[in-house]
């Protein structure tokens, strides 16, 4: 049997949040009433002349010094010519031979094991306009065309094929979207199509040098979906080249509900755009001085923070990497280390307990009704003996619900911790006399019945009393 190698390769587009078009001064937001974000520019009406957007240029340059990138002193836009409802010019300006950035990379971590991938190019471009399909076969299908995207700044980000697995993509994938987050150029909403990822697949016996035929899945706009595309594809790709048919260069979708690739198109090369140099924008002439002044601006990256978490607040490498994941993360973090300085506590809810509830409520950090200081107050609580942790989860899943303070929540539904010393071994003595078997047992070496015995008090107070005071009664008392 052949053993198989995969192949991959990313391109990313990612919108840059500025406030209008790249070319004209139409508004960039995201929605809006179809066709109300236009202008003759970026519908590409006659005699209307496209005029760049410097702060275009400089979120570009950002980006590209964030992956480590050379920046070219000279850059051009170009044509791209294709004939789509969705190009109301009939080709889209980019770069082709002169982008604005060049070898660069990232590092991932796949279980463990360290990674470099690099990345070939950064070029600016502008976003197409957007179909919406309706009808059916039965009743006449048609397109409506909302050119409200039309003209929008893109920054692409083409990968090197240094990906061979499903698994790097993705981690490929989120560090490039936490890299992109912490420089501010992008607010990076997958959901909204802010990041868009198209990925580059082949397959090759292990140890061949030539890459095999390589097919494309276009416009993946979640982790989990490139993911599950790409292992699809992997598998589709193998069994033909096992069955002796041959690969075709193709442009494919995914679609989620089948979980197989679809093939929409041949894949088209370079040569098939006829690129050539736009006419109506002047070369780009980028100073290193202006380079030097956009570099001071970038804030600290995702690297270096999780570096400074391991070495400034002793987090387990681990840690620091999911909490710097993304800026929002790391930020109400270190919020709530201005209030509560214990980092690894801190840590632990925020990856534990907080981190579910909010997905299981479908909200996003920057969403959460509890601010950080109000989970600050929540873990004083449980240090000073105020409540339980077994209590706080409970406190705290009534906070994600309600917005309230921990301590209103906690007086309003009676959850004080039970720390009554006499109250409790009256309560320790009922069981014990109730559960003759679990004393012997422990008595007789079976250490288990510990836990039962703590149960039954927990249960008996509600998970009011404090853990450790009944463990300390509980021992002294069996011994």
């Amino acid at each position: 049997m052949i053993q198989w190698e995969t192949v991959i390769g990313l391109e990313v587009h990612v919108e840059l949040k500025t406030n209008t078009k790249i070319f004209c001064d139409s508004s960039a937001e995201f929605g809006g009433d179809p066709n109300t974000h236009v202008c003759p520019v970026c519908l590409g009406l006659p005699g209307a002349l496209p005029v760049l957007n410097k702060r275009v240029l400089e979120y570009a340059i950002k980006a590209g010094l964030a992956l480590n990138c050379e920046i070219a002193p000279f850059s051009k836009f170009d044509r791209k010519n294709y004939f789509y409802p969705d190009s109301p010019k009939n080709y889209q300006i980019s770069q082709y031979d002169l982008p604005i950035a060049e070898h660069g990379h990232l590092d991932i971590a796949v279980n463990g094991i360290a990674k470099r991938i690099g990345v070939t190019r950064l070029h600016m471009e502008e976003d197409a306009g957007k179909l919406v399909h309706q009808g059916t076969i039965i009743t006449s299908p048609y397109s409506l065309v909302d050119y409200n995207r039309t003209g929008v700044p893109l920054i692409e980000i083409v990968s090197e094929p240094d990906m061979r697995t499903s698994a790097e993509a993705k981690a490929y994938l989120e560090k490039l979207k936490a890299i992109i987050e912490y420089t501010g150029v992008s607010d990076c909403k997958m959901e909204e199509g802010s990041l868009r990822c198209d990925a580059n697949i082949s397959v090759r016996p292990l140890g061949e040098a030539q890459f095999g035929t390589r097919t494309e899945i276009k416009n993946m706009n979640s982790f989990k979906a490139l993911q599950k595309a790409i292992e699809y594809e992997v598998k589709r790709q193998i069994a033909v080249r096992e069955n002796g048919d041959r690969i075709i260069q193709e442009t494919r979708t995914w679609d989620e509900a089948k979980a197989i690739t679809v093939s929409m198109r041949s894949k088209e090369e370079a040569h098939d755009y006829r690129y050539f140099p736009d006419p109506d924008l002047v070369p780009l002439v980028i100073t290193a001085e202006w380079i030097d002044e956009i570099k001071k601006t970038l804030p600290e990256l995702p690297d270096a923070r999780q570096a400074r978490y391991v070495q400034q607040y002793d987090l387990p490498a681990y840690d620091a990497m999911v909490l710097t994941l993304t800026k929002e993360m790391a930020d109400y973090f270190e919020a709530i280390l201005a209030i509560y300085p214990q980092p690894k506590n801190a840590s632990n809810w925020l990856m534990g307990d907080f981190s579910r509830l909010l997905n299981a409520n479908q909200l996003e950090i920057t969403a959460s009704p509890v601010a950080p200081a109000q989970l600050a107050a929540l873990l004083k609580l449980i240090d000073k003996g105020t409540i339980s942790g077994k209590i706080a989860k409970t406190v705290l899943a009534e906070m994600v619900a309600s917005g309230q303070d921990p301590a209103v929540i906690v007086e309003e539904k009676g959850l004080l911790q039970m720390s009554d010393e006499g109250a409790i071994a009256q309560i320790i003595d009922d069981i014990l006399a109730n559960n003759p078997q679990s004393v012997t047992d422990y008595r007789g070496g079976k250490t288990k019945a510990m836990g039962f015995l703590v149960g039954q008090v927990m249960k008996v107070t509600k998970g009011k009393a404090n853990p450790k005071l009944v463990n300390k009664l509980l021992v002294g008392k069996l011994k």
